[in-house]
């Protein structure tokens, strides 16, 4: 019996030792990275409850202490909680935008609700903001340095925005609000994945090929080869690398009309992935949230802890640039109507024509095109540009590393350390798009927040993500100059969190309208003649790139802001309109009021807005909402910060690297935005730096 006994108890033992979930366990992996390869869908959901109940339990522990609220067993205490949710959260987070699938999708769905009533019960629990409330109220007399009354004063002012100083009545409304627009923003997002993947243009002869370079037609002939039904033929989707260079090239106006008029009714298709009545109902739930806050408006709620305070602090830059954007761009229409008459096109140009023909003019102006440009611009080496930009500014280095657990295959991971070879963290990059499987765009996030514990810096684990153009057969991937100028970007984000330098998580972020401040300012070096000979070589010869292309680039660095401006601006116009309205009309007609807005500014039917209601995830995901102008907004500080560097005559200068870097990257949110930004710079920007760089001015 007791033999029995001995190994039933071995054998439970290794029934239990077999179901370890990999997301509670240990992270016995080299820097903590998750062990992604390990962990399968059925892991998430009890690895959530598990978070969420731990979470709980420190939560109550800190409202059930008896001593007294202090900043230790309160602040801190609360700063620290919920680890293990912040374990596993951006591991989820992860595979649903870069290996999104059924399974996954039905599950985000699942956790939507159970995590949105998990974070309003810490938000809006009573003895909690009790004790918040007790230390910020002696705040003076605590002896605080200034990150740790910081760290109070957002604490608190977290609580009082997520309204726990409403009534219980109150409290519940919002509660079950939060909860609808948290469940909507996910359904938008899916929509939009899945109404993107869906459209396919399959060409089946190659007279409907006219005009576009052998590369791309490789890359449609394997996209084919994913469909046994199509083989032999070419497929074009919504994808950015697949559609952009289809619009810039393609000799076949109606098949340029079929792709982009299914790239503008994404979710607009009246299908089950039409998002218009999510936006009504998103827009309506939002204004009665705002309204319970006390806010007569949406974008007054957000704005309320950003740079820029109010709406009319944003309408006022926007409407600034708004009459000489499109004026540029009303010249630059005239130049391609120009090209398009004299090759017998009759009538206006249409928004499908605009690519085809500013390639034209590009070319018939400044003797450029992308196709000249592209095989100077093979993503490693513009990889090692960046790496090289980070260097001469900050001393770090990056060395790829292997044998580590990666978020996808197709990633790769890089060790940076400082100058004084110190590990600094773990970068990630994931750049090839995945039609179906990942989001569209460009985005920079991460595995774990640098913080410090038990007195020792917490290194970060970055990722960046893409969606570039593949390599295709012996070619390598051959980048657009704005997909490189979009990896500076992000790198710049990536800079931002593996440079960061702060003691809590509750001073770890910078504002919505500051966050891009980091990313913008890297785009600066990206096409720097001084850069540009450093890592733009052709991928087959090895030759630096030409001082002749150089100048081409130089001389043509300003003309089609016209555009890219307008309809960046139309896209943050539109954004900003929805959320300050203070009713919503019964039958609201997103469409309509999307058409009102921007004809009423006059908007050139050839610019559509560069997001349009439907698809427009910025906004109506939760990431951008008010918040569009954000970019704007940064680039104001980013040329004014970047003239810093020009003013020394050196672009590399250490003395002014040194200080964005102890001023802006490393302090993060550790004071107001405009605080940081002026004991960098010494003063508030001027506008002026960015209607230059726009050639606006």
């Amino acid at each position: 019996m007791i033999m029995l006994a001995a190994f039933a108890v071995l054998a439970s033992c290794k029934q239990q030792k077999a179901v370890v979930n990999p997301l509670l366990a240990e992270w016995d992996t080299p820097f903590g990275i998750p062990p992604f390869e390990q962990v399968k869908i059925e892991h998430y959901m009890p690895a959530y409850i598990e978070a969420m109940a731990q979470h709980n339990a420190e939560i109550e522990s800190i409202v059930n202490n008896i001593e007294d609220p202090s900043f230790e067993n309160t602040i801190v205490a609360f700063d620290n909680s919920g680890d293990l949710f912040e374990r596993i959260s951006p591991v989820f987070s992860s595979i649903s935008g870069i290996d999104s699938n059924p399974e996954v999708i039905a599950l985000a769905k699942e956790l939507s609700p159970l995590t949105s009533k998990h974070f309003n019960e810490i938000n809006l629990n009573p003895g909690l903001f009790n004790r918040v409330k007790a230390v910020y109220e002696k705040r003076d007399s605590l002896g605080l340095d200034a990150e740790q009354m910081r760290l109070l004063t957002e604490t608190y002012k977290g609580f009082e925005r997520g309204g726990a100083n409403l009534p219980d009545d109150k409290k519940e409304e919002l509660k079950k609000i939060n909860a609808e627009i948290s469940d909507l923003q996910l359904t938008f997002g899916q929509n939009l994945l899945a109404e993107t993947d869906a459209f396919k243009l399959v060409i089946d002869n190659d007279a409907n090929l006219a005009g576009l370079s052998e590369s791309l037609k490789a890359s449609a002939a394997k996209k084919a080869e994913k469909d046994s039904t199509l083989k032999g033929k070419w497929v074009f989707g919504l994808d950015n690398p697949s559609i952009i260079p289809f619009l810039q090239q393609s000799e076949k106006r109606e098949l340029r009309k079929e792709i982009l008029n299914a790239y503008l009714n994404r979710c607009n298709n009246n299908n089950k992935e039409d998002n218009k009545a999510i936006i009504a109902k998103l827009i309506d739930l939002r204004l009665k949230k705002a309204k319970l806050m006390g806010f007569e408006n949406f974008a007054q709620y957000q704005l309320e802890d950003r740079m820029a305070k109010t709406p009319e602090a944003v309408y006022d830059l926007l409407n600034k640039l708004w009459t000489p954007s499109l004026a540029s761009a009303k010249r630059e229409l005239a130049d391609m109507s120009e090209i398009a008459k004299s090759e017998g096109q009759n009538g206006a140009l249409e928004a499908s024509d605009w690519r085809f023909y500013f390639e034209k003019a590009m070319s018939r102006k400044f003797d450029l095109s992308d196709a000249q440009l592209r095989p100077y611009f093979k993503l490693e080496n513009v990889r090692e540009g960046i790496f090289y930009v980070a260097n001469k500014l900050y001393g770090i280095t990056f060395t790829q590393i292997e044998n580590v657990p990666l978020p996808n295959p197709e990633a790769t991971a890089f060790e940076c350390k400082d100058s004084d070879g110190s590990h600094l963290g773990i970068l990630f990059m994931d750049m090839f798009a995945r039609p179906g499987a990942k989001r569209g765009g460009a985005w920079c996030s991460g595995f774990r927040s640098q913080t410090y514990k038990d007195g020792k810096r917490v290194a970060p684990l970055v990722t960046i993500v893409g969606n570039f153009t593949r390599p295709v057969g012996d070619e390598p991937a051959l980048l657009s100059m704005d997909e490189a100028e979009t990896y500076f970007h992000e790198f710049g984000h990536a800079l931002a969190s593996l440079l960061k330098n702060v003691h809590y998580n509750g001073v770890g972020g910078m504002t919505r309208d500051f966050v891009e401040l980091p990313s913008q300012i890297m785009e600066h070096w990206a096409f720097e003649p001084d850069v540009l000979k450093v890592y733009a070589k052709h991928y087959q010869t090895g030759e630096v790139i030409p001082q002749e292309l150089i100048d081409k680039m130089v001389n043509s660095g300003k003309y089609g802001q016209g555009f890219a401006t307008t309809e960046y601006l139309a896209a943050s116009l539109l954004d900003m309109d929805y959320h300050i309205l203070k009713e919503i009309p019964a039958n609201f007609d997103v469409l309509a009021f999307e058409a009102k807005v921007l004809g009423d500014r006059g908007l050139i039917s050839q610019i559509p807005p560069r997001y349009r209601s439907t698809y427009f995830s910025h906004t109506f995901t939760g990431g951008y909402t008010a918040g569009y102008y954000s970019y704007i907004w940064a680039e104001v500080l980013d040329s004014d910060a970047y003239q810093a560097f020009v003013e020394t005559g050196d672009i590399f200068n250490k003395e002014v690297a040194t200080k964005f870097r102890k001023e802006i990257l490393e302090r993060s949110g550790q004071d107001e935005a405009m605080t940081l930004y002026v004991n960098f710079r010494g003063k508030e920007p001027g506008i002026d730096p960015l209607l230059k760089n726009r050639g606006l001015k």
